[in-house]
């Protein structure tokens, strides 16, 4: 990876600048706060955006609504672009990011394009999550970091370590194998406990298999006492179905006896009945024959009311003319007046149209007035005629309806007396009907003591019935416990059955969890004292071997840096030992520029040993060093010419305000702040 280009807009303190990156090593060199640090930002914001707890404020320019980002670099001969931004809202959030490879460019979001940084890059997929560590400790550690790292508790320090190099899986693949074997260990108390049963169970098993054959044994008796039962029963069943025949003999027996009885009682009722009818009728007839009835006499008054009838009607229509009349005259009158009333007022003829003399007038008038006067006595005529009409009216419906009165009398006078022989007939059958049921009741008394009889004979058969009736009852309640029994035994032996497929289903399950828990056995075993022990000497192995190369060449960058008079060295816990002479000295108790020293070694220690383990990396050709030479001796920062020397790498970026370390680099680029804005002074090629 090669760095070319770097554009900033509103970061930090510069509102919009832009710095082009030589090969060879480059110096940035201005005073404190002129804007080093922020183009180190700058390209780690470009890489891979903010990282996990890191506030866009610490990049956004104070008082800009948005900013950006736009590095241009270079990896195995393919030219590629990054562009970020940031934008000022209730929070500042990373907006707009995109990548251009070669010019495709391909707008992707925040995530997508630190992933396909890191593919870029060639770091490996578990670093995707972590906060650029491998970035960091490969190609850009502030110096600080470094010490913190130096002084970090070692349990730390080694988990950085891991982290670093990727080996932290191996910690993690021991952790896992911990959290298992926990797991298995429980899952084999459980399956200890299931199967702690087996033994009890294999006996429940055989007992139940001996108790079943028991019931059935029992079952095959129990049958055949109800069988016994059953036949008993039917037996006595059978009896008692004989004398209860003859109950219900007798009991038919006595329903007839009070049906004769009630037989004679209603004959004696029905005779009783007719004797008072006869006695009845026979008076009725006493009474009739003293009647008298003339046939001719009906004849008679018929006649005379149909002659009645035609003068009542030839009444009707002189009424019906009279009264038309008085209509008539009545209507002529109106007509009369309403002509008076018009002939008062007319005063032109409507025919000639000439006036009406008054003479002529009057004539007229009293023309129709005579006429009115004649008509009102005509009418007056006529009304005395209609009363006398209608009182003629009245007397002969009176006498018309007398006549039809005395017709209907004599013609139920004539009934009454056709009926005189009926009723003597009624008589005589009425008496012959009672000699025949007095019969009847005689031979229906003797029916009755005939029944009476019978009845007294089967009424033995009672208590010979009670008794079958209890001798059944026992039966059948003896037949009822047989088959309780029998159900009973059956119940128990489907029981017996159900609990020895559980138990069998039981067994089955256990033998298949012994199984398992053989299984998880020599799992735990296998992952116990076996895996476990391998990992542990891969790790050991991998830790062995990078720990050689990691204190060898810090040991090398330390002697460059400082006096033979001092012996580096790493422990196990890549702690950095420092003696001189014969004793140990504390990272405390040194110098300002000797603990510079110890980090800065530390630091081209790391990242030689990263870039030796993950050789695929594409970050191997580009280091940046912030401050390396902080609180160094001029003697000291004589050497670094050295150490820049034999940093073999293709670019090589210097964060530093020491002067003298213009003269050791390629290329310098001058930066200055200005009213609070950064900028590039110049660009100087020694």
């Amino acid at each position: 990876m090669i760095l070319k280009k770097i554009s900033l807009k509103n970061i930090r303190s510069y509102e919009n600048n832009e710095l082009e990156f030589p090969e060879g090593s480059v110096l940035l060199s201005g005073d404190i706060g002129s804007g080093k640090t922020s183009i180190l930002l700058g390209i780690e914001f470009a890489l891979f955006g903010l990282q996990p707890g890191q506030r866009g404020s610490s990049l956004l320019r104070n008082g800009e609504k948005e900013g950006k980002v736009v590095m241009e670099f270079e990896i195995e001969d393919k030219n590629i672009i990054l562009e970020r931004t940031l934008k000022r809202g209730k929070t500042i959030s990373q907006d707009y990011c995109s990548i251009e490879i070669d010019g495709d460019k391909k707008e992707l979001s925040v995530t997508e394009l630190k992933n396909k940084v890191l593919e870029l890059l060639n770091y490996p997929a578990e670093f995707s999550k972590k906060q650029n560590i491998l970035y960091k400790f490969t190609v850009y550690t502030p110096q600080e970091e470094m010490k913190q790292i130096i002084l970090h508790d070692p349990e730390t320090r080694m988990n950085t370590i891991r982290n670093i190099f990727g080996i932290d899986k191996y910690k993690k693949i021991l952790e896992n194998i911990s959290i298992i074997a926990v797991k298995i260990r429980e899952e084999k108390r459980m399956k200890e406990g299931m199967t702690s049963t087996f033994e009890d169970d294999k006996s429940e098993l055989a007992l139940r298999e001996n108790e079943i054959k028991f019931k059935e044994s029992a079952v095959i008796v129990a049958e055949k006492e109800l069988l016994t039962k059953k036949e008993k029963r039917v037996r006595v069943q059978e009896e008692k179905d004989e004398f209860s025949k003859k109950i219900e003999e007798r009991k038919k027996l006595q329903q007839e006896i009070e049906k004769t009885k009630i037989m004679i009682v209603n004959k004696k009722d029905s005779i009783s009945d007719n004797k008072k009818s006869y006695s009845q009728l026979e008076e009725q007839v006493e009474k009739l024959k003293g009647l008298k009835f003339d046939e001719s006499e009906i004849k008679k008054i018929e006649d005379e009311l149909k002659i009645s009838k035609k003068e009542k009607d030839k009444l009707n229509e002189e009424n019906l003319r009279v009264s038309s009349d008085i209509s008539s005259f009545t209507l002529k009158n109106d007509d009369i007046r309403k002509l008076d009333a018009r002939l008062s007022k007319i005063e032109i003829c409507p025919t000639c149209l000439q006036n009406v003399d008054s003479v002529y007038k009057a004539n007229a008038l009293n023309k129709i007035h005579t006429d009115e006067v004649e008509n009102t006595k005509k009418i007056k005529e006529l009304m005395k005629e209609s009363m006398k009409l209608s009182e003629s009216l009245g007397k002969k419906e009176n006498e018309i309806s007398e006549k039809q009165e005395r017709i209907q009398e004599l013609k139920i006078l004539k009934i009454r007396l056709e009926e005189v022989k009926e009723k003597q007939k009624r008589i005589e059958d009425l008496k012959n009907l009672n000699i025949s049921m007095d019969k009847d009741i005689l031979l229906l008394n003797q029916h009755t003591e005939l029944l009476k009889t019978s009845v007294f004979e089967l009424s033995k058969y009672d208590n010979i019935f009670e008794l079958k009736q209890k001798e059944l009852d026992e039966a059948v309640r003896e037949e009822r416990l047989a088959e309780i029994n029998v159900a009973e035994l059956k119940k128990e032996i489907e029981f017996f059955h159900r609990q020895i497929d559980s138990l069998k289903e039981k067994i089955k399950k256990i033998e298949e969890i012994k199984k398992q828990l053989s299984y998880l056995t020599e799992l735990e075993d296998w992952l116990s004292n076996k895996f476990t022990s391998v990992i542990s000497m891969i790790e050991t192995n991998v830790m062995i071997k990078l720990k050689a190369q990691f204190s060898k060449l810090f040991a090398e960058w330390f002697s460059m840096l400082v006096s033979d008079t001092f012996n580096v060295r790493l422990s196990d816990d890549f702690t950095p030992i420092i003696e001189q002479q014969d004793y140990e000295i504390e990272y405390e108790y040194l110098s300002g520029g000797e603990r510079t020293a110890i980090a800065l070694a530390y630091r081209l220690a790391l990242n030689q040993v990263i870039n030796s383990f993950l050789s695929k990396i594409k970050t191997k050709d580009l280091v940046i060093l912030d401050e390396p030479t902080d609180g160094f001796s001029e003697q000291q920062l004589d050497k670094m010419r050295d150490i820049l020397q034999q940093l073999n790498v293709r670019q090589l970026i210097i964060v530093s305000h020491e002067k003298e370390i213009e003269g050791f680099v390629d290329n310098v680029i001058r930066l200055k702040k200005e009213n609070g804005s950064s900028r590039k002074e110049e660009f100087l090629i020694p």
